[in-house]
């Protein structure tokens, strides 16, 4: 009977179709399309497909035919057709996203009028790229667990009697003198200015206050005080040849951040007619191990207390104040006095960022980069995505407590997961008359509020931002709401009594008072963004009295541990918690996905007593740490993290929800419970809690163990002084004991063919550009309907992405002292215990990160063992996988070099014991009708997102002409979504693409090139440009 089980039925299948019948017991056609593009000689042929797949391999558009699958089994069909669509043809829109927290320009990909993907808008001059939690957000629309219409104490009400109740209460509140607080996140809209404006005349007892999940106060206050402007600043680092941050993860959420771009921009050695290349240099000061620390040419591990007193010792060198600064040993003093140097050196091209929670360092940041002229700081453009006040909300609880508060509204903000302890909004809400709120998901603020207004999704609203100034753009809705929803200014709108659609207003607001020079508000629309010359000038105060702000800096005293908190990039400040994209996506440090933790360093750990493991089948555990400060006590499982400071430890936002998740989405603990004055440095004691907990972590093994082929790098200093043979010599095998290139003919045992006919496709990675942001991760899974599989599976190593970032610590200051001491081993003992202690990380390591994917080689160890055929090379460079041939033997993973291939142990699409987007008819509109879904026993990967190329040549064909050079830049999903350019695809056999310009680097080489399978797959050396702070 377990042979007849069915796991998967297609919608044909179901209907009992008579024409199905015979056909569904054939894996193919009998026949070959005879529109394929193939010599009359094969189309004539009466050979079948069976023979012809097995023998010749397969053609990319065989690939596509053998790719298709009927449509999902009850399948909810969209909402309302949009104008002109054509069935199987993408329909892209410009919008743009903000929840509070993310901000991106982006276009979006709908098929059949269901939004699947999001793409990047080019035209967007500073935000037109999207991380990883912008790409998964086109999953949260498809949330089964949204709010579906308002509700009144838990129970359906209708909009009316909403409307109805609200504008009563607002009434009755300012009849008898009560306030009324409207709380939102910031609000960057200048129409929903305009409208609450407008309320706020209308409702004289209502007070708006902006609040900020992760706040920026200090730094907005600070900005306020030395330039008179409250808004962030704005960095141009594409003009920057020194950066010295303390504590600033620019390269990460800081201050809303898409400075990943332009800091790139200057990152990528290129030689000029001299032979030299020039690169920006970087040097990060901080505590927790960060994206940008470990992109970093030199990282110092400091305490933040010790990072204030760096910041005084720097300010007073540079005004040749004579401050004395506690704590700094003289080993620090010489590398500071190198770097202040460099600093003075590179004068208006050198920058100090700062990080820190407090306005004595933010301004003391400032004055250093006046004092150095610096013109990387723009004194034109600010950023505006953060203006919440924390002070403000203090007002709140005043009036509570006075008795005078009437009710609470809130859109874009839940205070009862997101604020500290300290700040109990919970039994506020439970006894003010009235509490309503806007939101998506019933959170854990919408669980405790009177009234749920149900707000649809950005891709389902209108709106417009100004995310910095000068800088305008439009959000619309790319599908009908697909439940009762309404956007807060509509309702705002209603209740001030006016009768306009919110579409209107923000029309009116931009024909009126934006758009100028006769530009039609219909370009703007199809565009999503808008210039206009509304530049400012910011002059600094230089009347302030620095000295104070020194002194106070110098007062911080380190009291027990020093806790970060900080925002991961995967979960953010846990509004998408609920996504399984971004619960499944590994830390781009750690490697851990479905949990925060507590990170601490090596050194502690041991002093503490707290443990990471791995069992015998390889998986990571930990005991936990109890983590109080004041009365507040949180048990967290515990990561030891290379590079973390000693004295220090961290805990990410973001984990931790109660309401409005799937059972499986609730992991972690909720740091925000620790968020006390909103300073993300907190004074905490730990102890060791003996339990044990079970992480599910992609990557096990964490240094290269002197292994050069895989991760190969050197210094700007020899990039430029030495041939290309010495820092990147191509491996050579031994051919009649004479020494021979891997890559000539003569050593090659394959059979060669000319692959200069037609399409050729190649994939450049640039080490120095990659940041291990991991948007190009997601934007796979979007892509190529890559499955979730849960943690319990990730723990066991079953992972299904398609493209892992592969993060390396070094065992020594660097990876050329790991090599050194590699190279160096003399004799078996002394090998074993030169190899144990490469297994380990430095205390401060010299990171790097790998995009690893299906390398598509020419010559595939995989193809040659498959023994159905299931996976074969095709002409235009691409290793293919026929999954309904594939019967599971998993020899191609076992054969594989580069481990990237992924093998469906269950269905996990229509299965409950795999609850996540793929089990629910909701979640399944996300899917791309371009790729099929896999089912159990098949082997799956990259597969250059074929579908894309093959859409791009048959575009091209119907238009009779050739496919332009730069056409398949962004055919892929990971190259498309990468903000720094690190990867780059396109037709090696084009030599106008930039992808052959990239070929002919003297930095190329391929991943284990010594295998001899020739990837077409190629990456580019890491250039480091350590000066003179090298590592020792």
């Amino acid at each position: 009977m377990s042979r007849e089980k069915k796991y998967w039925k297609s919608e044909v299948e179901l209907s009992n179709s008579v024409d199905i019948t015979d056909l569904k017991h054939n894996e193919f056609q009998e026949k070959l399309p005879i529109d394929l593009e193939m010599s009359d000689e094969l189309v004539q042929s009466s050979t079948n497909r069976r023979d012809f797949l097995k023998y010749l391999g397969f053609s990319t558009s065989a690939a596509i035919l053998a790719s298709c699958e009927g449509p999902v089994h009850r399948s909810v069909p969209y909402v309302i057709q949009p104008e002109r669509i054509r069935p199987g043809i993408a329909n892209y829109y410009a919008t743009t996203m903000f929840d509070g927290y993310d901000a991106a320009n982006i276009l979006v990909k709908t098929r059949e009028g269901r939004p699947i993907k999001i793409e990047s808008n080019k035209l967007s001059k500073y935000h037109g790229f999207g991380n990883a939690r912008v790409h998964s957000s086109v999953l949260s629309m498809y949330d089964s667990g949204r709010v579906q219409g308002p509700l009144f104490n838990g129970e359906d009400i209708s909009w009316q009697n909403l409307d109805d109740q609200l504008v009563s209460h607002l009434k009755k509140s300012d009849d008898v003198g009560k306030s009324v607080y409207l709380i939102t996140n910031t609000i960057v809209s200048p129409t929903s200015k305009k409208i609450i404006e407008s309320f706020t005349k209308k409702f004289k007892n209502v007070k708006h206050i902006e609040y900020d999940a992760i706040s920026e106060t200090a730094v907005l206050d600070a900005h306020e005080i030395m330039y008179g402007v409250r808004a962030l600043p704005f960095y141009n680092l594409d003009k920057a040849n020194f950066i010295l941050s303390l504590g600033a993860d620019f390269l990460g959420d800081w201050m809303g951040s898409s400075l990943d771009k332009d800091y790139v921009k200057n990152r990528v050695p290129k030689k000029n007619n001299n032979g030299k290349a020039k690169m920006s240099r970087h040097i990060q000061i901080e505590s927790n191990m960060s994206i940008t620390g470990s992109n970093a040419d030199v990282r110092i591990p400091l305490k933040p207390t010790r990072q204030k007193h760096v910041l005084a010792y720097i300010y007073n060198k540079l005004e040749s104040k004579s401050f004395s600064v506690p704590d700094l040993e003289d080993s620090l003093k010489q590398k500071l006095d190198r770097l202040i140097d460099e600093l003075v050196s590179n004068g208006k091209s050198s920058v100090v960022l700062c990080g820190h929670d407090d306005i004595d360092s933010q301004i003391i940041s400032f004055r250093i980069n006046e004092i150095l002229k610096s013109e990387v700081k723009s004194r034109t453009k600010v950023s505006l995505l953060r203006k919440g006040d924390d002070k403000k909300l203090n007002n709140i609880f005043k009036d509570y407590e006075n008795g005078v508060l009437g009710g609470v509204i809130m859109s874009g903000v839940n205070p009862v997961y997101s604020l500290p302890d300290t700040m109990d909004f919970k039994s506020l809400l439970s006894k003010v008359d009235f509490s309503v709120n806007f939101s998506m998901k019933m959170d854990e603020t919408s669980a405790e509020s009177k009234y749920v207004a149900a707000c649809p999704h950005y891709l389902e609203s209108w709106g417009d931002f100004e995310f910095i100034n000068g800088e305008y753009s439009l959000c619309q809705p790319t599908i009908k709401p697909l439940f009762d929803t309404r956007q807060f200014e509509e309702c705002l709108m209603k209740w001030s009594g006016s009768e306009n659609s919110y579409y209107d207003e923000i029309r009116t607001n931009w024909e009126s008072n934006i758009l100028k020079n006769g530009i039609i508000w219909n370009k703007v629309l199809h565009d999503g963004v808008y210039s206009k010359d509304n530049k400012i000038q910011l002059k600094p105060n230089d009347n302030l009295n620095f000295t104070l702000h020194i002194e106070s800096l110098l007062s911080d005293k380190s009291d027990g541990f020093e806790l970060i908190i900080y925002s991961k990039p995967g979960m953010g400040d846990g509004q998408q918690a609920n996504n399984p994209w971004l619960q499944e996506f590994p830390d781009p440090i750690s490697r851990v996905s479905w949990d925060n933790y507590l990170t601490v360093s090596k050194f502690d750990a041991d002093n503490i007593g707290l443990k990471n493991y791995n069992e015998s089948n390889g998986a990571l555990n930990s005991n936990y740490a109890s983590v109080s400060c004041d009365e507040i006590e949180l048990k967290i499982p515990v990561i030891i993290q290379p590079g973390q400071a000693k004295g220090t430890v961290g805990i990410s936002f973001g984990y931790g929800r109660t309401q409005g998740l799937k059972p499986e989405m609730k992991t972690g603990q909720n740091a925000f419970r620790l968020y006390n004055n909103f300073s993300k440095l907190q004074f905490v004691n730990i102890k060791p809690v003996y339990e044990i907990h079970e992480f599910a972590c992609v990557q096990l093994h964490n240094t290269l163990m002197g292994r050069g082929d895989i991760i190969k790098e050197t210094t700007l200093e020899i990039f430029n002084t030495k041939p290309k043979n010495y820092w990147n010599a191509i491996p050579v095998v031994s051919k009649n004991h004479i020494e021979t290139a891997v890559n000539k003919k003569e050593v090659n045992i394959w059979e060669e063919f000319d692959r200069s006919i037609g399409h050729h496709f190649k994939l450049s990675i640039d080490l120095n550009a990659c940041t291990g942001c991991g948007a190009c991760v997601i934007a796979c899974h979007a892509e190529n309907n890559v499955p979730v599989v849960g943690k319990r599976e990730i723990r066991k190593s079953r992972d299904m992405h398609w493209l892992r970032i592969d993060r390396y610590y070094s065992s020594d200051v660097s990876f050329e002292k790991d090599k050194e001491k590699k190279e160096n081993i003399d004799g078996l003992v002394e090998s074993l215990n030169v190899f144990g202690e490469l297994e380990d990380p430095n205390e401060n390591p010299q990171v790097v990160f790998q995009p690893v994917m299906c390398q598509h080689c020419n010559n595939a160890p995989c193809e040659t063992v498959c023994p159905v055929a299931a996976t074969s090379h095709g002409r235009q460079g691409q290793n293919h996988m026929a999954y309904n041939r594939c019967v599971g033997t998993r020899y191609c993973a076992n054969n594989c070099p580069y481990k990237v291939r992924r093998f469906n142990w269950f269905l996990y699409s229509n299965n409950e014991e795999f609850d996540f987007h793929m089990n629910d008819d909701l979640g399944k509109m996300v899917l791309n009708p371009d790729v099929v879904v896999r089912s159990r026993g098949v082997m799956e990967k990259c597969s250059f997102c074929i579908q894309s190329t093959q859409a791009i040549i048959l575009n091209a064909k119907n238009e009779g002409r050739e496919a332009n050079a730069n056409e398949f830049n962004d055919a892929v999903a990971c190259s498309a979504a990468c903000s720094t350019g690190a990867l780059k695809f396109g037709d090696i056999n084009n030599e106008e693409s930039e992808v052959f310009e990239r070929s002919k680097d003297d930095r190329v080489y391929h991943l284990l090139e010594y295998v001899g399978t020739k990837p077409n797959v190629f990456y580019h050396t890491k250039v480091r440009n350590n000066g003179k702070m090298k590592k020792t």
